[in-house]
């Protein structure tokens, strides 16, 4: 909303007052300035929650008072349009950004130090690896890129200027407890930063694909969702690291997560079993248009993460398990994660010569009622604009009867594999994480 109101006012000069609830409003009229616009927008604000309030509750935020300022909603809003600008609301010009931080800090106890970054908001509130001049220096050997290399600008919340240097990656890959070895994975993940956010319990995952996983010793077998490997749970940390220090996702601040999501804690970062795919089946980089010996590292963002209760049975295929448990899922996308033992069985005897046949099936066969799809906040306000537009298939399922099945996995593109797992019990987790963005891990070595 700050940006869209901030560009109507800079680019058409039409004057803008913006609306949010009254959870995120702080972050429009303080961070936002701060770190994006540089200009002061005027706000109104409306109680929360508003989403899946009925009618005459929203009409009650409308005609009553406006939670920033305190006058009636209608005035406010008149107000904001037409008083002079006061001289705070003059500001013109870039935004002033986060200050700079010292390159050194002074010489201190560890303990004085750890309660620093801690205090800093530099950590995940896990002690962390002091980078001292000498670690630094040493991460810098995993890649020929300088250390004073612009990784990105528009690095922090919602693409607020924040520029950052390989450097810095360089670290905050020390803090995480990383090997030099490790440092292009690390830098590729910077390179896409900033992370999606929400007040919802958002979270984000990471595939990496390619040689690099075994160079570094990544683990896609056993346990590999698990902290059993040292490479999966460093690289997955130092990504948390990166959203902390490098984005400024401070909660309350510039972020607004109400439950947050447990898988921040190393944003579920894995490396696909490729070895084990059955014949046919193509590693998840290479479906999206890489080579077989490229190393790729994508971002997955989703909400969802649901365990499959045990191993598949005889008498029941396993894809109709999986079908079973999708619908539980939003239907704007899903991503599989399964053991190879269950990719072989859909191969044969089930006859899923491909990934993609698995989708297309998947997508004819997945149902959920038109209530409950629409019931979901993130569906009814991304894509019920497109429905209100006349787009099918969702026009129809807005006229829907609650009661009516539909298939809400319209795109069967939408519908992704990764095969990771040890070959100990056929199981998977079905999730509504879809790819985000990719990023070439060979590009920083």
């Amino acid at each position: 909303m700050s940006l869209e109101a901030g560009e109507i006012e800079q680019k058409y000069r039409i004057p803008v007052v913006a609306a949010a609830g009254s959870n995120v409003v702080s972050y429009g009229i303080g961070p936002n300035v701060t770190y994006n616009t540089g200009m002061p927008i005027r706000y109104v604000g409306v109680p929360f929650p508003f989403s899946g309030q009925p009618r005459s509750v929203l009409k009650g935020y409308i005609e009553g008072k406006d939670t920033v300022s305190g006058k009636p909603m209608m005035q406010a809003i008149v107000d904001g349009l037409t008083k002079p600008l006061t001289g705070e609301e003059k500001l013109s010009g870039a935004a002033p950004g986060s200050p700079v931080e010292p390159r050194f800090l002074g010489a201190d106890t560890e303990d004085n130090l750890q309660r620093l970054f801690k205090d800093k908001g530099w950590t995940d509130y896990n002690p962390v690896i002091i980078p001292t001049a000498e670690r630094v220096a040493a991460m810098l050997k995993g890649t020929s890129r300088k250390p004073d290399e612009i990784v990105k600008s528009a690095a922090g919340t919602f693409g607020a200027k924040r520029p950052f240097t390989v450097e810095k990656v360089a670290i905050l890959a020390v803090m995480a407890g990383a090997k030099p070895e490790y440092l292009p994975v690390i830098l590729a993940l910077a390179s896409m930063v900033p992370y999606q956010d929400s007040t919802t319990s958002i979270a984000q995952m990471v595939v990496v694909n390619g040689p690099i996983r075994n160079e570094i010793g990544m683990n896609s077998g056993m346990g590999a969702l698990g902290p059993n490997n040292e490479a999966n749970s460093v690289i997955g940390r130092a990504m948390t690291l990166i959203h902390k220090t490098i984005q400024g996702y401070q909660e309350g601040v510039t972020g607004f997560a109400s439950l947050s999501n447990p898988l921040r804690y190393d944003n579920l970062c894995i490396a696909e079993n490729e070895e084990a795919l059955p014949p046919g089946w193509q590693p998840f980089h290479v479906q999206a248009g890489h080579k077989s010996t490229d190393s790729v590292a994508t971002i997955f963002t989703g909400w969802n993460f649901i365990n499959s209760t045990g191993w598949v049975e005889q008498h029941y295929a396993p894809q109709l398990l999986i079908r079973d448990y999708m619908a539980s899922l939003s239907g704007m996308g899903s991503t599989i994660l399964m053991d190879p033992s269950v990719a072989e069985l859909l191969k044969d005897p089930q006859g899923f010569q491909t990934k993609e046949a698995l989708g297309e099936w998947l997508s004819g066969n997945v149902q959920k009622t038109a209530g409950s799809y629409w019931g979901n906040s993130i569906v009814s306000s991304m894509i019920g604009p497109l429905a209100t537009q006349g787009l099918e298939p969702y026009a129809t399922w807005r006229k829907a009867a609650g009661d009516t099945l539909i298939k809400p996995f319209a795109n069967p593109r939408d519908i992704h594999t990764v095969v990771v797992g040890g070959k100990t019990a056929s199981v998977w987790f079905a999730t509504d994480f879809r790819p985000e963005q990719s990023a070439s891990i060979d590009a920083w070595r």
